[in-house]
């Protein structure tokens, strides 16, 4: 009988010794896993691409060029922005926005949207934790993969990627909500 016990305390006393290496192993995998995070968020910034304000107050000719490329012989309405020449036109009964950069290559475009559009995962987040705001707008952007200038929306960059912004508003804050086509909600910025 003292056999069988020792052999108890002694079986569990080596579960114990395994399961505290069992969680250095896992501590150790999760410092790991949060080194490479950093290190690739690292490599990131470094391979990011600055945006180059543009000179002079004239929207430029071979942005023109590159949009009529891109869109075609279309009315359009031309602005110049600090980094962006921008072009306002009508597609399937909706606005739309092309972004040009420095090099006058398509960057992306923005189109308004509805709160409806949104996915509805998205949806139903933002009306339970968003309650007491309304949305005032919603826009989309769509990204040219082609190009790896990053955009900038309400006064912010951010990594060029298809997305929603969904403005909010009530009387005292408007903030500004970025939704992925999956449905991911998150925080892009507080408008003062």
């Amino acid at each position: 009988m003292k056999t069988a016990i020792l052999s108890l305390i002694i079986g569990l006393a080596l579960q114990k010794v395994s399961h505290a290496q069992d969680a250095s192993f896992i501590k150790e995998d999760l410092q790991s896993v949060t080194k490479q995070e950093k290190e690739l968020k690292a490599e990131k910034k470094e391979d990011k691409i600055t945006l180059r304000k543009l000179r002079g107050a004239e929207v430029s000719n071979l942005s023109r060029e590159a949009f009529f490329r891109d869109f075609g012989n279309i009315p359009v309405a031309w602005d110049r922005e600090d980094y962006f020449d921008v072009a306002t036109f009508q597609q399937d009964d909706q606005t739309v926005k092309a972004y040009y950069d420095y090099d006058s290559q398509l960057v992306g475009t923005v189109t308004e949207k509805q709160f409806s559009d949104l996915p509805a995962d998205a949806q139903q987040y933002i009306n339970k934790k968003y309650g007491g705001y309304t949305a005032a707008q919603v826009s989309f952007f769509e990204d040219n993969k082609y190009n790896e200038t990053d955009m900038i929306f309400y006064g912010k960059q951010f990594e060029d990627a298809d997305n929603y912004f969904v403005l909010l508003e009530k009387p005292d804050r408007k903030i500004i909500l970025q939704v992925t086509p999956e449905g991911y909600v998150d925080f892009f910025t507080d408008l003062k």
